[in-house]
C-alpha cells in the first residue's frame, strides 16, 4: 500500500470499522479533488473490494444501471447479470451476489460518488434505504462505504432528513484539505521543493487539495509553475471553477453568485448585504445555501466578540475559488506569463493579505500551540467598531481580524501580516495598534488583560516601536502538524 500522507485518524476508523463484528455503514464526503477516493483505495488495497461501484456525472437512469451492471460482471466474473429495470432490482442484485460470495471475511462493498447515481425519478434513495435496512444493516460481514463530493446532497440527502436513512451511518467522515504541514510533505514526496514562504503561496491560491497540488512540477519555479497551472493555454486548473461547483451542488448558480458576492469584500458580509449586493431573492434558499458553503469549508462564519448574533458575517474560505474570481476569471489566455509579470501590484498585496488571514484562521490550533495556550479553552472572533460609535473627534474606526479570547483571563488581539521581510513597525503602526487597543477596551469593557499579538512570515523587527507586541506566531509555526 502507498503510503497516505495525513489521514491518520481517517485510516484508523477505517480499519476500526472493518475489524468490527457488525454490519457497518460509513459516509466519506468532502469537496471535489480533496482525496476522498484515494483514501478509501489505498486503505483496502490489500483487503480489496466485494463490490465497487462509481457513479456516474450527469447521467441518465439507464445509464447509471448499466454501468452498474457491468461493475457487478466485473466484479463477479460472470456476464450472466442482466442490466436491471429499477434501482430496486439492481439492489436485489448485489444482495445475492454478496450472499452467494460469502467467505466469512468482512465484504467492502465501496459505492463513489453516490449522490450522482440519485437521477430525476429514479427512485434511487427508496432502493437504497431498502437494501440497508431490510438487508445489510443486519449483515456482520458487511463493510458498506459510501464516498461523494456532492456535499449538500449527503447532508440533506443522509444526515438530515427523516425517512429510514436518518442517522443510520456508524461513522461520518468529512475529509478537509491538507494543512500546511501535510501540504509541505505531499510536495516534497513528489519532488518539488520550495521554501515555506513559497508554499504558503501556493496554499493561499490552491488550498490543502492534493489534486492541485500534484499539478506542480519538479524543477520549475514557483511563478512558472503558477503559470503553468493557471495561465496558459489549457493551463491544468484554469477550467476547474466551473465543474468544482456543479460537482458540489444541486443548483450550483446560487451558490456561485453568493461567493462572487462575498469575494467582493475583505472584511465579509452579512446575510442581507450578501442579498443586496448579490442581487438575489430574500427567501430560505439563502440561508439554506450559505449553512451548505460553511459546512463544506467554501465560507466561514465570523462571530463577533461578544457573539451578538445580529453581527455575524460570512467570509469567503475557500483559497482556490478567491484566486479564480481575483486572477483567473478576467485574464486566462490574455498573458501566458501573469503571474511572473504580476510583481508588486497592490491587487496582488490586497489578495495576499486576505489570504493570508484565512490561512491563519484555518491553522488556529497551530497559532495557539505557538502562544503556549493549545490547551486552553478559548473562542475565535472579530471585532468591529465604526468611528460614529466612539463618541470621538478626529479618531478613526477600528477593526480586529482575529481575538482569541480565552478562559484564563487574557485575550490576543491579533495581527495578521503577509510580508517577504521582517515586518517593521514604524510610528504610524504603532499609533494605530495603540488606538485598536483603547477602542477595544473602552467599547467592551473588558477586564481581561489584552495581549497584542502579531501573526507574520519572519516576525518583528526589533526597534523601538517593537515592543508593543507580547507575542508572536510566524509562518515556521503555522507549519507544525
Amino acid at each position: 500500500m502507498a503510503k497516505i500522507i495525513g489521514r491518520n485518524q481517517e485510516q484508523r476508523e477505517l480499519m476500526r470499522l472493518y475489524g468490527s463484528d457488525e454490519a457497518e455503514m460509513v459516509v466519506v464526503y468532502g469537496r471535489r479533488r480533496v482525496g476522498k477516493t484515494y483514501l478509501v483505495n489505498q486503505v483496502f488495497a490489500d483487503a480489496g473490494f466485494a463490490f465497487k461501484l462509481t457513479g456516474l456525472h450527469k447521467a441518465k437512469l439507464k445509464e447509471q444501471l448499466t454501468n452498474f451492471a457491468l461493475a457487478l460482471r466485473e466484479y463477479s466474473s460472470s456476464d450472466s447479470w442482466t442490466i436491471p429495470s429499477s434501482w430496486m432490482e439492481a439492489f436485489n442484485q448485489l444482495k445475492s451476489f454478496l450472499v452467494q460470495n460469502r467467505t466469512g471475511a468482512k465484504q467492502v462493498v465501496f459505492i463513489d460518488e453516490l449522490p450522482w447515481l440519485d437521477t430525476k425519478g429514479g427512485q434511487f434513495l427508496k432502493a437504497f434505504e431498502w437494501f440497508w435496512n431490510g438487508w445489510g444493516s443486519a449483515q456482520d460481514d458487511l463493510l458498506l462505504i459510501i464516498c461523494g463530493s456532492a456535499t449538500n446532497w449527503i447532508i440533506n440527502k443522509l444526515f438530515k432528513q427523516k425517512g429510514g436513512l436518518y442517522n443510520r451511518a456508524g461513522s461520518k467522515m468529512f475529509l478537509k484539505p491538507f494543512t500546511l504541514a501535510e501540504s509541505e510533505e505531499y510536495l516534497q514526496k513528489q519532488g518539488v521543493l520550495m521554501e515555506r514562504y513559497d508554499i504558503a503561496q501556493v496554499y493561499m491560491m490552491m488550498g490543502g487539495i492534493p489534486y492541485y497540488l500534484k499539478q506542480l512540477e519538479p524543477g520549475r519555479t514557483f511563478a512558472d509553475n503558477i503559470d503553468n497551472c493557471f495561465f496558459k493555454s489549457n493551463g491544468k486548473l484554469w477550467d476547474e471553477f466551473d465543474n468544482l461547483y456543479e460537482t458540489l451542488f444541486a443548483n450550483s448558480e446560487l451558490y456561485l453568485r453568493i461567493v462572487e458576492a462575498l469575494a467582493s469584500k475583505r472584511v465579509g458580509l452579512s446575510r442581507d448585504e450578501i442579498i443586496a449586493v448579490s442581487k438575489l431573492p430574500n427567501n430560505g434558499s439563502i440561508s439554506n445555501a450559505l449553512k451548505d458553503l460553511v459546512k463544506c469549508g467554501f465560507v466561514s462564519m465570523n462571530l463577533y466578540y461578544g457573539n451578538k448574533k445580529k453581527k455575524q458575517t460570512f467570509q469567503l474560505a475557500d483559497f482556490y475559488t478567491l484566486f479564480y474570481l481575483r486572477f483567473i476569471k478576467d485574464n486566462y489566455g490574455q498573458d501566458e506569463h501573469f503571474w511572473t509579470h504580476l510583481l508588486d501590484n497592490p491587487v496582488k498585496n490586497a489578495w495576499a493579505g486576505y489570504s493570508f488571514e484565512q490561512l491563519v484562521k484555518g491553522h488556529i490550533e497551530q497559532v495557539k500551540r505557538a502562544l503556549g495556550i493549545g490547551s486552553v479553552l478559548s473562542q475565535q472572533s472579530s471585532w468591529f467598531v465604526a468611528a460614529r460609535d466612539l463618541q470621538e473627534d478626529d479618531v478613526a474606526g477600528a477593526q480586529i481580524d482575529l481575538l482569541i479570547d480565552r478562559r484564563d483571563k487574557a485575550i490576543n488581539l491579533c495581527e495578521i501580516k503577509f510580508v517577504g521581510t521582517d515586518f517593521i513597525i514604524n510610528k504610524d503602526y504603532a499609533q494605530n495598534l495603540r488606538n485598536k487597543i483603547s477602542a477595544f477596551k473602552t467599547v467592551t469593557g473588558t477586564r481581561k488583560a489584552v495581549v497584542p499579538t502579531m501573526i507574520t512570515t519572519y516576525g518583528v523587527k526589533r526597534n523601538m516601536y517593537s515592543g508593543l507586541i507580547q507575542q508572536q506566531v510566524t509562518l515556521d509555526d503555522l507549519f507544525e502538524p
